[in-house]
């Protein structure tokens, strides 16, 4: 038995409490370590297995993505008529000419690897995959993360997403992104950035991750100018002292991320330019207000107040029509941009770690979006989990959010079954807007740093010897065991 270390009273009882979990697990001679994400991956695939033979679930409509791709729009007849309706398909398409509407085309790799079962246990072979993908991430906690990190994923994995995480591919770029902080950590900067772009290949929205990353690049290099104040009056000569010193930044790594993103996305437009370039543009920027979202609940407060209103299905979601819907998705687009330009201010000051730019970016695109969909918590967890956020206030915050995240999926959402006149279960939009407050007030307190939401605290490990790599600043190689 090795040593212990006492803990100073000053550290958070709640964080230790990860850390002791994990440090127990993790005794040399055995692979006690692996026995919870064994045992809650299993539980989450035998949850998924159990819904894998319904027609209208996720993985069912990347079956047809993935079968109409190999083999045309005829394909659909080997599933069930309704299964691939949502493809309002007129006339016959060849082969290698139908890619997915609301994905970025590469999703068809991992959409298709689960064809090689049986059709009918498509979606079991896909649950399967995600189940690999969540001892993979948990793996690289154990390796990678601070200490209590790995405890810390599984737990809000569970409260956050058991119920979608095996039943969605977001796990993947949410992977990608997390190997990509891991390698700009050891400033292996290229693979950083291939692992930045598989992510953007995979799901959109880590193309807003890319800034951070060169910003983090040059920072890390001293090749970029840092003001030594904060002060908007002297902002302008600061930007200009900045840009005139471009000509020092690093601009060669850039290459590994632009051109995987534009070599996948070119050979797929050269089959079908318009789905794979135009429509992904498109879907964006003519989705509605989505009814879980921040925009849905202050839709919902005007309704209160006498709005009309027209809930469709439509866009792969439950969304609102209002005369209002001009208005509020500009307001929240506003408030997207001016957090996107104080978190970049932020890290441009070396106020904020690439780390948590990555996760103040995320926090901010998904409270701010016009769609809120229960998967996006999937994006966040890994990487809350790595920079070390679950202290008190995060276990308290991120808690609630994901307890009701969950509960808004499981008990609303069941309860509409006729897509074609929606009708939304009582207490559904009272419930959202409890959580979409919530988690509006965790992104606040994320950016200027209430509760201690930002603090990296310096945890003393129970037991040194057995504690992994973690990274209490930007930029500290690590070295591999």
């Amino acid at each position: 038995m090795l040593p212990q270390k006492a803990i100073p009273d000053t550290e958070d009882k709640t964080r230790l409490s990860y850390v002791k979990a994990q440090q127990k697990l993790s005794q040399p001679g055995g692979l006690a370590s692996t026995i919870p994400v064994v045992i809650i991956t299993l539980l989450m695939f035998i949850g998924a297995a159990a819904q894998g033979f319904w027609p209208l679930t996720d993985p069912a409509r990347y079956q047809c993505y993935a079968l109409t791709f190999w083999l045309g729009s005829n394909a659909t007849h080997m599933l069930p008529s309704v299964q691939c309706s949502f493809l309002n398909l007129s006339g016959s398409h060849p082969a290698f000419h139908m890619l997915p509407l609301e994905y970025p085309p590469l999703t068809l790799l991992p959409f298709s690897l689960p064809l090689l079962a049986p059709l009918a246990y498509y979606q079991v072979a896909f649950a399967f995959l995600m189940s690999l993908v969540i001892i993979f991430i948990y793996w690289l906690m154990l390796r990678y993360g601070p200490p209590g990190g790995a405890v810390a994923f599984l737990v809000f994995l569970v409260i956050g997403a058991c119920a979608l995480a095996p039943m969605r591919y977001d796990l993947l770029p949410a992977a990608c992104t997390l190997l990509g902080l891991i390698m700009a950590h050891q400033k292996r900067w290229r693979m950083a950035y291939v692992m930045l772009a598989i992510a953007v290949l995979l799901k959109i929205y880590p193309i807003l991750l890319f800034p951070a990353f060169f910003i983090a690049e040059q920072q890390s290099t001293e090749r970029i100018y840092v003001p030594a104040d904060s002060s908007l009056r002297g902002l302008p000569s600061h930007l200009y002292r900045t840009l005139l010193g471009c000509v020092r930044w690093r601009w060669s790594n850039c290459l590994f991320f632009f051109v995987p993103l534009l070599a996948v996305t070119g050979f797929f437009a050269l089959l079908d330019f318009q789905n794979a370039v135009v429509s992904q543009v498109s879907y964006f920027l003519h989705r509605p207000i989505q009814v879980e979202s921040l925009g849905g609940s202050l839709l919902w407060l005007a309704h209160l107040g006498g709005l009309n209103w027209r809930i469709v299905y439509d866009f792969g979601s439950i969304n609102m029509y209002t005369s209002l819907n001009s208005l509020v998705a500009p307001v929240l687009t506003v408030l997207f941009v001016l957090a996107v330009a104080y978190i970049f201010w932020l890290q441009w000051q070396s106020r904020l770690t690439l780390t948590q730019t990555v996760i103040a970016l995320t926090l901010a695109f998904i409270t701010t979006g016009k769609v809120f969909s229960p998967q996006y918590l999937i994006w966040l967890i890994p990487l809350l989990a790595y920079a070390g956020a679950f202290n008190k206030a995060w276990t308290i915050l991120w808690g609630s959010v994901s307890l009701l995240t969950m509960f808004i999926y499981v008990a609303f959402y069941s309860q509409i079954l006729n897509s074609t006149h929606v009708h939304m279960p009582v207490g559904f939009f009272e419930v959202a807007f409890i959580r979409n407050i919530l988690l509006a007030l965790l992104t606040l307190a994320y950016l200027f740093n209430w509760f201690r939401t930002r603090e990296q605290q310096t945890i003393t490990p129970l037991c040194p010897e057995l504690t992994p790599p973690s990274f209490s600043t930007p930029f500290t190689p690590q070295t591999p065991e």
